[in-house]
């Protein structure tokens, strides 16, 4: 039996020997269409080569593309697991043609083939095509032979494609397979078609008109070929089964579900293990295209898949989570074609281990208490809404979990009821915000998180996507449009703009369209926390609420970003190593150019501790082990080892970020909702330019990562070098050199200092000459000294008191403008004189207040410089006034 795997690897070789360029499937997320929850066709990446918008290197291209319908109006989730051919994931083939060949290629090539390389009997296919398509009959008679009462014509929108009211458009031909009378059913357009005997398993889509206004208005100018085979159909029909989940990749699946569960794959349980099989696919590639469960967007679409999938894990009697043992089963079967899955495996253990354990908590309480609310009620009554509201905001039991699980006993949830519980939650938690004492501005942005909901942001795995614009706020008030000049800040729908939060700055980049506009975003805010808010300037072109628009994030800056923050993470770990675990984080920045991060600690760094620091976060940088991310419960997180963030305001999940390793651990675990590297190596390197204090017991580090630390090492490396051509020496001998100038200056300054000393004391000074004066009986050496230092004026002091015997000195030092005064009394004249009287009124004299010492020796200064000699003057005459001896 031929498996799925080399179904898909046929089809695609198939198509690659016939010209074709083999392209990888594109994630589930869609990040050129805004109106998508999900990639929901094989065409969806390659929308805007279709369009003209995105040209590449090749004009024909065949992929197997991973597909989700189970949000939106493309929704099979309610089906999975009750029919044959209902899934939530699938894998769509197709070939496409940008401009190249048109319907008579694309025909030969899908019938050659089914009838050559896979062996399927002409007999048995049939096609449709649009109405009046005549050049797709004849091409099909030509090419299969094909006779008109094989070839069916379809006047309706089934057999004509169209991208939306305006784009391009053409009529489809499917390709039908009979299963046989045996099988109950009729032909397409037949009153029995939707019986299983005639099953699509090709269509193929010639787009050959270009429409405005869902009116068609003239021929494509590049006609083009959009095909799509679903890989679990064709698989059913060349495994012989008219079931998709008899095919090897569900058996497979399946089986594991019963081997876990220890119950039957068939009979009652035959849904459920469908249901977990299908769920089980969904889930993993979602969450490794970097989906996580949520309660909001395209997380909340994943977290009904899984807890859809656990429910029925439930109906199986499963003691113990179950989905997330079942993950090695689903990378042996898919993991060759799609690596991400192995390279993921972790994360969706780990997501659905946690989804799981969570949910089995909710479900176990809701069920009770339902059954208590529901014990009175009949078939055919409806539960309050009330009471719905009520499960889902005090016990978590979703609203559709409740619909569901009254569903089967014949009961219904008054809807209305429900909502009018939530809106009125919804206006509680306003008044609540404007108690808090945030601005009265907030409420535009309740106002619009009410209108169009929270933003979704997809910026962890990429830097561009489109949006579709759901508001204007211009000024603080909501606008319908905005034009050249305007700033304006402008909300989408999704967006890869991160939003400024934990101390992460918002990113910047660039909102276009193809009608012209070029907007500049410098900045990204998160008005109530789940609103992203792109603060923009118009350059040129025009935007207005519902235009779809391309965001473009400043991927250099951004990266900077990431560097700076995934550091600051290192860094905290380093510190607690190093200096214990009483250091926590006390507020952080993280900017492009630098980060700055504050935290707990008692005392300044050593030179030492810093250097050991650095080391340590630099030998993580070069072991370049992945950044991995889990979503976990804040109180499982903090738990299992993982820091809290300073300024992060947590929900109900966090995002877990674990990096390096170390004594056979991660070596740092935090709770962070912001950007990050994928390697620990895209830091590049780690330098602490600063630490200083914040407050008593709180220290600050600055650094650099990456190509600014660079720079900052090599600015100090230029002026190493111009410091030793300064000094005529290598830079290598510049401490030795630098230390041996400030010791020979040191030496210079002290043989100045005595040389400017005897100078003075041996009356080169300004003013009265050194030697001693009588001044009312009194001997006095007073002296004014030019470029003596204020510091030498005591030590000269003392040497002119030894030399008068008994009297008094004063010496008056100038420097820069300003003077120093010292005056000094030998002790026998204590009782007559005080120092510190006499050096306060040659302070005045000098323009200054004050002056202190003991009665001996007192020193002082004023900021008169040139009035030294009236500083003596006024020593001399406070001397003369001085009471003689009795």
């Amino acid at each position: 039996m031929i498996s799925t795997n080399d179904i898909r690897r046929s089809f695609l070789d198939y198509f690659a020997g016939e010209g074709h360029e083999k392209v990888p499937s594109a994630p589930l997320v869609p990040h050129n269409d805004p109106t998508l929850m999900f990639v929901n066709a094989g065409m969806v990446p390659f929308k805007n080569v279709f369009t003209g918008l995105e040209h590449r290197p090749y004009s024909t291209a065949t992929s197997s593309q991973k597909c989700v319908r189970a949000g939106g109006k493309h929704n099979d989730l309610d089906n999975v697991g009750y029919t044959a051919r209902h899934h939530t994931f699938f894998e769509m083939l197709g070939n496409f043609s940008f401009g190249d060949y048109f319907k008579d290629r694309a025909i030969e090539l899908a019938w050659g083939l089914l009838t050559k390389e896979w062996g399927i009997d002409p007999a048995r296919l049939l096609v449709t095509i649009y109405h009046d398509d005549d050049q797709a009959a004849d091409i099909w008679k030509k090419v299969a032979g094909l006779s008109d009462d094989r070839i069916i014509r379809i006047n309706s929108s089934d057999n004509f494609w169209t991208m939306g009211d305006d784009g391009p458009c053409g009529p489809c031909s499917e390709i039908f397979y009979d299963h046989g009378e045996h099988i109950a059913g009729g032909p397409p357009g037949s009153p029995d078609e939707d019986g299983d005997r005639f099953i699509e398993i090709w269509n193929l889509v010639f787009m050959q008109y270009v429409q405005a206004g869902g009116k068609i208005v003239g021929d494509l100018p590049r006609q083009s070929i959009d095909t799509g085979m679903g890989l679990e159909r064709i698989a059913a029909l060349l495994q012989g089964k008219h079931d998709n989940y008899d095919t090897d990749t569900f058996r497979a699946l399946i089986d594991e579900s019963g081997a876990l569960t220890g119950t039957p794959t068939d009979g009652e349980f035959k849904a459920s293990h469908r249901v977990i099989a299908d769920h089980l696919r969904s889930s993993g590639f979602l969450v490794a295209d970097g989906v996580l469960p949520a309660n909001e967007g395209r997380g909340y679409v994943l977290r009904r898949i899984m807890r859809r999938a656990m429910r029925h894990a439930h109906i199986l009697g499963a003691k113990q989570p179950l989905m997330h043992r079942m993950v090695p089963s689903l990378i042996a079967e898919m993991g060759g074609a799609y690596p991400e899955l192995l390279r993921a495996q972790s994360l969706i253990e780990a997501t659905l281990l946690q989804e799981e354990t969570r949910f089995r908590q909710t479900l176990d309480k809701g069920l009770k208490l339902l059954d208590e609310a529901t014990i009175d009620m009949d078939t055919g009554d409806t539960l309050p809404g009330a009471t719905a509201f009520k499960l889902y905001d005090t016990y978590g039991f979703p609203y559709d979990l409740t619909e569901d699980a009254l569903r089967g006993r014949g009961l219904s949830v008054d809807r209305a009821g429900f909502d009018a519980a939530m809106a009125e939650q919804k206006a509680a938690a306003r008044a609540a915000w404007k108690g808090s004492g945030e601005k009265a501005s907030d409420d535009v942005w309740f106002d619009i998180a009410d209108a169009v909901g929270s933003t979704e942001f997809i910026g962890y795995s990429t830097t561009k996507s489109d949006g579709q614009v759901v508001a204007l706020v211009k000024d603080g008030a909501r606008v319908d449009r905005a034009g050249p000049g305007d700033t304006v800040v402008v909300l989408t729908n999704q967006t890869p703009f991160y939003g400024e939060s934990g101390g992460q700055m918002g990113d910047a980049g660039k909102i276009s369209n193809e009608k012209g506009l070029d907007a500049i975003v410098d900045d990204t805010s998160k008005p109530l926390g789940r609103l992203h808010a792109h603060h923009a300037t118009i350059e040129t072109g025009e935007i207005a609420v519902g235009d779809t628009v391309h965001l473009t994030v400043d991927v250099e800056r951004r990266n900077r970003i990431r560097a700076n923050h995934s550091a600051t993470h290192l860094l905290h770990a380093a510190l607690r190593n190093r200096l214990g675990d009483h250091v926590t984080q006390k507020g952080s920045l993280v900017a492009p150019d630098r980060f700055r991060f504050d935290f707990s600690h008692p005392s300044a760094l050593t030179a030492e501790e810093i250097a050991d620091i650095e080391a340590e976060v630099n030998a993580q940088i070069r072991h370049n082990e992945a950044v991995t991310t889990r979503l976990m419960t804040p109180d499982d997180a903090i738990e299992a080892g993982a820091m809290a963030l300073f300024g992060e305001k947590y929900g109900d999940e966090v995002r877990v970020l674990s990096m390096g390793s170390g004594d056979g651990k991660s070596y740092s675990v935090e709770l962070c909702g912001g950007i990050h590297v994928n390697a620990l190596g895209d830091i590049a390197l780690f330098k602490i330019v600063s630490e200083s204090a914040v407050s008593s017991g709180i220290r600050r580090i600055e650094a650099l990562t990456g190509e600014a630390a660079r720079q900052w090492l090599t600015e100090r490396e230029d002026k190493l070098r111009e410091a030793a051509a300064a000094l005529k020496t290598a830079p290598d001998d510049v401490p030795a050199r630098i230390t041996a100038l400030v010791e020979e200056r040191r030496k210079l300054e002290r043989e100045l200092a005595e040389a400017k000393k005897a100078l003075a004391l041996g009356g080169g000074g300004s003013g009265q000459a050194a030697g001693p004066e009588d001044v009312a009986g009194t001997k006095f050496i007073g002296q004014v000294l030019d470029g003596l230092e204020a510091k030498a004026l005591r030590g000269a002091v003392d040497e002119a008191k030894g030399r008068v015997g008994s009297g008094v000195v004063a010496l008056v030092a100038v420097n820069d403008g300003r003077a120093s005064v010292a005056v000094g009394v030998t002790d026998d004249l204590t009782g007559r004189f005080s120092a510190v009287d006499l050096v306060r009124a040659a302070v005045e004299a000098l323009g200054g207040k004050g002056g202190g010492g003991r009665p001996d020796m007192a020193q002082g200064g004023g900021p008169d410089g040139d009035k030294g000699d009236a500083a003596l003057t006024a020593i001399r005459d406070a001397l003369s006034a001085a009471k003689a001896p009795a």
